[in-house]
């Protein structure tokens, strides 16, 4: 039964990383919660289970032209420099703490997600609203119409 669970649990995370969400913040909750998997142990799988759907990702952009190499390395080198840092940081805390803060990390995330689709909806409803407005405004008659060249 615990297989199976696992195996749920790694096609709910792949699902929602396939989304590009992002299946550490439904896979590492998931592990913890459910599994009864340590905080370390369930970010080390999800650290690992990236690394086969980042590459078919990759693979995936590059194919629709996606991606723009020329800022590949403005934005790969400090990524991987902080990640180097954040995993040299994590092992040193103790798990309660670690799992504190990734709650947090995920609160704050999705609070920022929420605030982007309540503008996203004001923004087009605005649009929608301006472009009923302008439906309403009468055409003007042409210079040719009046009878004036």
């Amino acid at each position: 039964m615990e297989i199976f669970l696992f195996i749920i649990i790694g096609i709910l995370g792949g699902t929602i990383g396939g989304m590009g969400m992002g299946g550490g913040t439904l896979l590492i909750p998931l592990l913890v919660l459910f599994t009864n998997t340590p905080q370390h142990l369930a970010q080390s799988i999800n650290l690992i289970a990236f690394i086969p759907m980042a590459i078919i990702a990759l693979i995936i952009h590059i194919k629709n032209k996606l991606v723009k190499f020329k800022y590949l390395l403005f934005i790969s080198l400090p990524a991987v420099i902080v990640s180097v840092f954040g995993a040299i940081i994590s092992t040193r805390m103790d798990a309660e703490n670690l799992r504190r803060y990734f709650g947090i990390f995920l609160l704050l995330l999705g609070i920022y997600q929420l605030i982007c689709v309540i503008i996203k909806f004001v923004k087009d409803r605005k649009e929608k609203k301006l472009k009923e407005e302008i439906k309403k405004i009468p055409p003007t008659q042409s210079k040719s119409a009046r009878g004036e060249f």
